[in-house]
């Protein structure tokens, strides 16, 4: 692994743009040399933080000391930013999601094929525990081949900020959270999606979603549920799991949860009718303690490196990138359809554009 240090300038110096240059403080691969933002008040806050402040756009895009441009501004502009700081030989992190439309995203990444600099999106996680947890056991099948896999960020605080708000600025709950849950799946499961419904929420009266559920339906016989509600005061489990020899849990981002699993020394035992409500039930009675073993969640699985570490890598041509940008165009495609099938309240199928990891 390279030593170097590479100089990075955040364009965007607001709550992600503030956030960033935390983390990268913390890396000895690059560094935060400034800042740019369109709002006085934000150059002045970085100033106070130590990182001097670009007056224009133009003066980061022509300072020879730069090398790397983060892009941490409202989504409707990362396309003219990132394409104006490849052609002036930067290399690039954006943040999600990348740009709103398929379109958009395919101009930027031929314009980083054109002039050989680096574009990586952002799409952090990917490192989350809870997540790698999951890929862990999807994996290593520990509670058999998962088949049902229900991802879940629930909150009751409405849609943060301002300008998510608004579509023009391309606000909205799928754009903000779904696009993280959508890439966790597209990047555990190596599958073509067959099939995705949905349904989106306006409950809060703008004119972006303040929630969405997504049914993806994949060739390989797994369904993945996402969901994104800002206006659950009683929320549902961070991930929901069903395999074919048990089930599992994480409840939050404390990590805490269980996996269930048949007792394979015992074999199946036949469950006791129970009580439920004013009849009998045998089929939704408990297992038997003597049935199912209950176990800790596995370590989750690793990456080799940090985003930021991985980063600094592709840009010295010493691995490639663990985000990958036929993943996030998959994702951008298959926001797309999630937007079209909640319009048209369909079943919206053959649009996937799955590329097999090997």
């Amino acid at each position: 692994m390279s030593t170097n240090t590479h100089s990075v300038v955040i364009v965007g110096y607001g709550g992600m743009g503030s956030y960033h240059a935390k983390l990268i403080a913390n890396n000895t691969r690059l560094k935060v040399t400034g800042t740019y933002d369109i709002l006085e008040e934000r150059r002045k806050v970085s100033e106070e933080d130590g990182y001097p402040a670009y007056e224009n756009y133009e003066a980061v895009l022509n300072d020879p000391a730069v090398d790397v441009i983060l892009i941490a501004t409202p989504n409707d502009v990362h396309k003219e930013l990132v394409i104006s700081a490849l052609r002036h030989g930067k290399h690039v992190i954006c943040e999600k999601p990348v740009t709103m439309f398929v379109k958009d995203f395919k101009e930027m990444m031929a314009v980083s094929e054109e002039t050989g600099r680096v574009l990586m999106v952002h799409q952090n996680r990917r490192w989350d525990e809870d997540f790698l947890i999951i890929k862990e056991m999807y994996d290593k099948g520990m509670i058999g081949d998962l088949f049902q896999i229900e991802s879940r960020v629930h909150g009751a605080n409405g849609i943060p900020g301002d300008w998510r708000h608004l579509e023009a600025y391309g606000g909205g709950m799928l754009l903000d959270w779904g696009v993280h849950l959508l890439d966790q799946f597209v990047f555990m499961i190596d599958s073509r999606i067959k099939s995705v419904t949905s349904r989106l929420s306006f409950i809060l009266g703008d004119e972006v979603d303040d929630g969405f559920e997504a049914t993806l339906e994949f060739e390989n016989g797994v369904t993945a549920i996402a969901e994104v509600g800002t206006t659950n005061f009683i929320t549902l489990p961070r991930w929901y799991v069903k395999g074919t020899e048990g089930t599992a849990v994480i409840e939050d981002w404390s990590l805490k949860g269980r996996a269930v699993i048949q007792n394979r020394e015992v074999g199946k035992v036949e469950p006791k009718p129970i009580k439920a409500g004013v009849g009998l039930t045998k089929t939704m009675a408990p297992p038997s303690e003597e049935a199912t073993l209950t176990e800790s969640l596995p370590e989750p699985f690793q990456h080799k490196s940090s985003f930021y570490d991985n980063f600094a890598d592709v840009v010295e041509g010493e691995a490639e990138p663990i985000v990958k940008n036929n993943e996030v165009l998959r994702v951008l495609n298959l926001i797309e359809n999630v937007f079209k099938a909640a319009r048209t309240r369909e079943v919206v199928k053959d649009f996937d554009i799955y590329e097999p990891k090997n």
